[in-house]
């Protein structure tokens, strides 16, 4: 035998509640008490039992660290596949355990522990209104039944957590041990009320009650761990009196007799755990000279001593004296059955290693498990479904429900072995690319490559699918401390490299329809003016043919607007008029460029850059300072040359507190309509870049049948003047023509309507055929972005004013909204969408996402990168199983990939964590509602009530299920202010779709039986 104690397993001197080891035997965790919190640490098993491990510094002694409990831990508990950890605390809490993937070592957040593994909680179970203080998995991981002092005793469906199959309530006194049968049979558990009670898994009723041993009992102990022999013969208690000395009681299987039990130890017995093999060797005074098969059970006790017994000995194998400074709190054994390790509440931890010579041979598990079946049958848990045994079915209707559900998942079964081989081979309409943005363009197996103008190569990055979330992480592997052996293969890749012969435009996505489409709405660069740099020059003739977009995902080479003394502000383009470019103009544009006019070029546009910058932190000042609006006319702004001098500045600040004393009694409030505070001037958007010609597809996909685009001809020669052409062709076939005055700066379009934004500041509505809706409508500037989708057109002028405009009413719905509420002026525009409602989702650079709504006046926040509610949200486990629909929300939020990751960092308590998913999924319902999106709604609305039914919420669940509901009577309070409908869905037929799913869980039986009776009566 080798008896080991590590100094370095600790919790940092605070005491260690429980242990217990993985079933690989690689790990083993611990869980007691942090320094602010309760703590779980798993440690390197290796380092523990050998000594030279422990000696290697390359060795990693601690795997991982969690400290999500508020509360100290008292129970951790490994699931018997190892997949799962169960960890129950003072904070009444349960959580479970599960490693995640794709991370590496680092530090644990808050600490400086370094961690190897990263294990994330998986969900958080709350049942108990007292301390958690026992756990136990039943044999394969059907249920864990955990124990308070809440004096009940709470059966998990382990395969479907957060799901209670029953409470257990007989005891008056604190539960403070539980232990399965290994057959299944039967759950045993001790208690406070000095009694030990059997409970059983059929009914989940009480077997049997022991007393007898208890009577005696005097105090108490932290913990009352009994523990079911591995053979299933008897039951060993803790805490038990004979002759006024502390044993651990023997209750055999057979009658419940209390007959047999250990004593030797001085003080109460806190602890017993079986090994878990039956073991077999020659016994020296036994005459047989067969090998005697027996259980080993290891005692702890508040003697501070451990004591190994073998049920073939009368007396103990071994006992361990004064082990520890304090009392043993759990034993935990390896699966070889050679190994155990024991803690105590002083804080330490011993190990202890046998060999077979001295605790026998353990049985394979295989002969194991015939051996049970042989004496009691079949295990009952062989083929356990995870509702089976949960509750007494009250209802036909709930009866009903089971089979219906039983019948549809045996057809959804067969219909994709059917399909499989169908989707395993893809097929042309499975990769086609839409314009809409519905299916982005995403190569798996392909990789294109294409040139831009000036020879660079360009390869479109290929798509990698998302890591597979919690519920397909498989059973983590044995942890090693060798390093990992890479290897290379000679297989050839399989990857398809695609070149393309054709040129791509910088900061362009051409890979894909949707990205060509998508390039005429995203925010477009400002025209380069005369006499900026050959770059410039370049990109303007080279995009003759294709109007010149950046595209929305990449970051813009026109974040920041020209500022040299030559470029044109918007500001100073609404005084002066635009000119015609002269034919002088363009043969200088056109000119190439030598290699001395490129060096002078470069060093020029150095120049104009670090101009620029200190122009920009100039004009950054001036903005945090007041401004009057009825004085920004006062003096012209200029940017980009420097630092203005203090003279200049005092003059102008006196100027303007002149003028304020001057104009403020003529200032009319009650005549004049409320005006905005917040001026939008400071808001310079960039406008597109004018090209020569401009294709823009509005239907169907490029090259296919029956597709709609929009040509734009800008420049056309008319006799002395310049004239400038917009077609719309069905197929190569012209529908109709309209001819314009001024040069097109963006088009946009739909089946019903066509807009065309012009460099004169106005906006050309265009109905089916061509007709003209409306006269041009004059904006106050030029449009920056241009957007059009059914019956609706927005759009957002460079000083930063919202216009939406209803096409079939022909009426305003947004008039002249500024955004400088949402945005100042450092910030860009990068995404925006228009819904089919006519509802504006723009995303801003600052990574938030805003919509206005004109009911209210007032600007909403959709969507916040950076939003702290995302990150506490702990929704995975109810997202309905069928695919999220797109959706205005989803093109902003990601489609809620983020939230999925955040949870695997977040480090907070599981209440708080309980809360703010609450108020997140209420959060992403109302926002579905302002935005108008009805299939994001229902499927945020089914996510909520799942989650109201997985956490036992039924006042809640009551509240929607009533508002879905309606009034059964019309005469009844409420009837005339209840709406059937919302966003087009019927609530009454959400409300039959989703009873199914609250029905699942036996524990709404009566809730869904009563929902759907009232259901059945209104339709009859």
């Amino acid at each position: 035998m080798k008896v080991l104690k590590p100094e370095w397993v600790s919790h940092d001197g605070k005491p260690i509640f429980s242990i217990d080891i993985h079933p690989d035997d690689s790990r083993v965790a611990t869980g007691g008490q942090g320094n602010d919190s309760g703590k779980v640490v798993i440690w390197n098993m290796a380092p523990i039992r050998d000594p030279k491990e422990e000696a290697d510094e390359n060795v990693p002694r601690i795997l991982c660290q969690m400290d999500s409990h508020l509360g100290c831990v008292n129970c951790v508990r490994w699931s018997e596949n190892g997949k799962f950890l169960a960890s129950g605390g003072d904070d009444k809490l349960i959580m479970i355990w599960q490693i995640s993937r794709g991370f590496g070592s680092g530090k644990s957040f808050g600490s400086n522990v370094t961690i190897v593994e990263h294990w994330r909680a998986v969900a958080t179970l709350r049942g108990h209104s007292g301390d958690v203080l026992d756990l136990a998995w039943s044999p394969q991981d059907v249920w864990l039944a955990s124990c308070s002092v809440d004096n009940t005793i709470v059966i998990w469906n382990a395969h479907k957590f957060s799901e209670q199959i029953a409470i257990l309530k007989g005891h008056s006194g604190l539960v403070k041990g539980v232990t399965w049968d290994p057959v299944g049979k039967y759950l045993a558990s001790q208690s406070d009320d000095k009694t030990l009670r059997v409970w059983r898994t059929g009914d989940w009723k009480e077997e049997t009650s022991v007393t007898s041993c208890f009577k005696e009992c005097g105090g108490t102990t932290h913990v009352l761990r009994l523990n079911w022999s591995p053979d299933g013969n008897h039951i060993v208690s803790a805490h038990a009196m004979n002759n006024a000395g502390p044993t651990a009681q023997i209750v055999e299987r057979t009658g419940w007799g209390t007959s047999l039990d250990f004593v030797g130890h001085r003080k109460a017995i806190t602890v017993v755990r079986f090994n878990p093999k039956i073991l077999s060797k020659h016994i020296k005074k036994s005459s047989d000279k067969q090998q005697q098969q027996y259980s080993c059970c290891a005692i702890g006790s508040k003697d501070r001593s451990l004591s190994i017994w073998l049920t073939a000995l009368k007396r103990p194998l071994v006992v361990m004296h004064d082990m520890f400074e304090g009392s043993v709190l759990d034993v935990s054994w390896s699966r070889t059955g050679l190994e155990l390790v024991c803690c105590s509440i002083d804080g330490s931890v011993a190990y202890l290693g046998f060999d077979e010579q001295e605790i026998g041979v353990p049985m394979p598990k295989d002969d194991q498990q015939a051996f049970l079946e042989k004496v009691y049958g079949k295990s009952i848990l062989a083929n356990k479904t995870p509702n089976a045994p949960s509750q007494i079915i009250e209802s036909a209707a709930v009866l009903n429900l089971q089979q219906q559900q039983q019948q549809q998942q045996q057809h959804q079964q067969q219909h994709s072995e059917a399909s499989l081989g169908a989707m395993s081979t893809p097929s042309k309409s499975s990769s086609s690319i839409f314009v809409n943005g519905d299916m982005p363009f995403k190569p798996r197996d392909k990789q294109i490559e294409t040139r831009t103008s000036d020879g660079t190569r360009r390869i479109t990055p290929i798509f990698l699918a998302p890591q597979p979330d919690v519920g397909e992480v498989g059973i983590p592997t044995p942890f090693t401390s060798k390093s990992i052996a890479f290897k290379t293969t000679k297989e050839s890749s399989k990857i398809i490299i695609e070149k393309q012969d054709r040129v791509t435009m910088p900061g362009m996505n051409t890979t894909s329809n949707s990205s060509q489409s998508q390039s005429m709405q995203s925010t477009p660069q400002p025209s380069t003016p005369k006499g900026e740099g050959g770059e410039g020059k370049k990109r303007s003739v080279e995009g003759v043919g294709t109007m010149s977009f950046a595209p929305l995902h990449t970051p813009m080479e026109i974040d920041r607007p020209a500022t040299t003394a030559t470029t044109a502000t918007p500001s100073a383009e609404k005084d002066k008029p635009s000119s015609p470019t002269t034919q002088a103009d363009k043969d200088k544009t056109t000119a190439p460029l030598t290699d001395k006019d490129t060096k002078t070029t470069i060093a020029d546009k150095t120049k104009e850059v670090e101009k620029e910058r200190k122009g920009d932190r100039d004009q950054e000042k001036d903005r945090e300072k007041p401004r009057t609006p009825g004085l920004l006319s006062l003096k012209k702004h200029k940017v980009g040359r420097g630092r203005p001098r203090k003279a200049d500045k005092e003059a102008r600040e006196a100027l303007m507190t002149a003028a304020l004393t001057h104009t403020l009694p003529t200032i009319n409030v009650e005549r004049e309509a409320p005006q905005p505070v917040v001026s939008s001037q400071n808001l310079q958007l960039p406008v597109p870049i004018i090209s020569k010609t401009t294709s823009r597809l509005v239907e169907g996909q490029t090259g296919g049948d029956n597709n709609l685009t929009v040509e734009v001809e800008n420049d056309l020669a008319a006799g002395t003047g310049q004239l400038h052409r917009c077609r719309c062709l069905r197929t190569g076939t012209v529908l109709w023509e309209q001819i314009l005055s001024s040069r097109v700066l963006a088009v946009a379009g739909s089946r019903h309507v066509t807009c065309v934004a012009c460099e004169d500041k106005t906006v050309n509505l265009y109905g089916a055929g061509g007709k003209r809706l409306l006269p041009p409508l004059m904006l106050g500037s030029a449009v920056s972005v241009l957007r059009c989708t059914g019956h609706y057109v927005m759009a957002v002028t460079s000083h930063g004013y919202l216009y939406i405009w209803n096409t079939t009413q022909l009426k305003a719905v947004v008039q002249a909204q500024s955004l400088s509420s949402v945005m100042s002026g450092g910030e860009r525009i990068i995404h925006a969408t228009l819904t089919s409602e006519g509802v504006p989702v723009l995303t801003v650079s600052s990574g938030k996402s805003y919509s206005f709504a004109p009911e209210i006046g007032s600007w909403m926040v959709v969507s916040n990168r950076e939003d702290r509610l995302q990150m506490c949200s702990d929704h995975q486990h109810c997202v309905p199983s069928k695919p999220r629909s797109t959706g205005p929300l989803a093109s902003v939020q990601g489609g809620g990939r983020a939230m999925q990751q955040a949870g695997r960092v977040f480090q907070s308590s599981s209440h708080m964590q309980h809360v703010s998913t609450l108020s997140h999924l209420e959060t992403q319902m109302a926002t579905c509602l302002a935005l108008k999106s009805s299939s994001e709604y229902r499927f945020w609305l089914e996510t909520y009530i799942r989650y109201l039914a997985q956490e036992g919420l039924e006042e809640k669940l009551r509240t929607v299920c009533d508002d879905l509901l309606g009034p059964i009577f019309s005469r009844s309070s409420g009837a005339s202010a209840w709406q059937p409908t919302i966003l087009g869905t019927n609530k009454r037929e959400f409300l039959k779709r989703i009873l199914p799913t609250i029905g699942a869980n036996l524990r709404w039986q009566r809730l869904y039986t009563e929902y759907q009776e009232q259901l059945e009566s209104l339709d009859t």
